[in-house]
């Protein structure tokens, strides 16, 4: 009984180093990870230009064998210091943990010069190790609840320009015709997206006097429509950020996040949190 009280504690204790960031090994742990991610991508960056893999590959490959080893044994304790390993396994993070991992070990299959070619395409799947970060962004969760809440006013706003650019682009395409480069209305159309987004790409421009005038008028009208997505999720994010505080704790159980400050029981499964 003793012993598997130790285990459970043990557990515990490791639960809230990995999963949680209230506590100051928590949150060195995760400044380590944050390292250890930002040092992975500067390799797979540095190893993607020839001249600096040809002097330094051999240091290149042995750190990212020593970072791959890091990830390795992290991803084992996230499995083990939870009650339900699936839990993490199967969910986006942990797939995600998972992809970022085993692209150097699958070295050890694609070993003939056949393979070399799948082989540099799946060690590019460890650039997905810059996802990982998303779980160490502490607004990363109020964005995602702002862009949520907003969805439906951006959908309208998105639609709205829609309809701008299709009007404009069919105006355009009578206007100028196809001796100016408007050959078809969906090219017309391309031409109004890229204008009204003050991209402008300069494939295509109005000749005609009506022409550049109605261009200036879209080119103004994509700077006054741009601030308004801004707008839209800077008032979801104020309401989102007026309402009670909530921590970094992870349910052992079923791995929620963002529960309120003082809260004893997981939202989602009823568990004690800090049992």
């Amino acid at each position: 009984m003793k012993d598997s009280s130790k285990k459970t504690t043990w557990k515990m204790r490791l639960h809230e180093i990995i999963y949680e960031a209230d506590t100051k090994e928590g949150k060195l742990f995760d400044v380590v990870l944050l390292i250890a991610i930002i040092a992975s991508i500067l390799l797979v960056m540095l190893e993607s230009v020839d001249s600096f893999d040809e002097k330094h590959h051999k240091a290149l490959y042995v750190g990212e064998w020593i970072i791959t080893i890091l990830f390795s044994i992290e991803y084992i304790l996230r499995i083990i210091s939870i009650k339900k390993p699936s839990k993490y396994i199967f969910s986006f993070y942990g797939i995600i943990d998972l992809l970022s991992t085993i692209p150097i070990y699958l070295s050890f299959i694609f070993v003939g010069s056949q393979g070399l070619v799948a082989l540099r395409a799946l060690r590019l799947l460890r650039i997905f190790r810059i996802l990982k970060l998303a779980r160490y962004i502490g607004a990363s969760n109020k964005l995602m609840l702002a862009l949520k809440a907003s969805r439906a006013k951006i959908a309208v706003f998105l639609f709205f320009v829609l309809i701008v650019c299709i009007i404009l682009g069919t105006v355009m395409y009578m206007v100028e015709g196809a001796e100016n480069g408007f050959t078809n209305i969906p090219k017309s159309i391309y031409w109004a997206i890229v204008t009204l987004t003050t991209v402008g790409f300069g494939d295509i421009a109005p000749q005609t006097p009506l022409g550049q005038l109605i261009a200036s008028v879209i080119m103004i009208l994509g700077y006054s429509i741009i601030a308004i997505p801004t707008g839209i999720v800077s008032s979801e994010m104020t309401k989102t950020t007026s309402k009670e505080d909530h921590n970094t704790q992870s349910c052992p159980n079923c791995l929620k996040e963002n529960h309120k400050e003082k809260a004893v029981f997981c939202y989602n499964c009823g568990s004690i949190l800090n049992p």
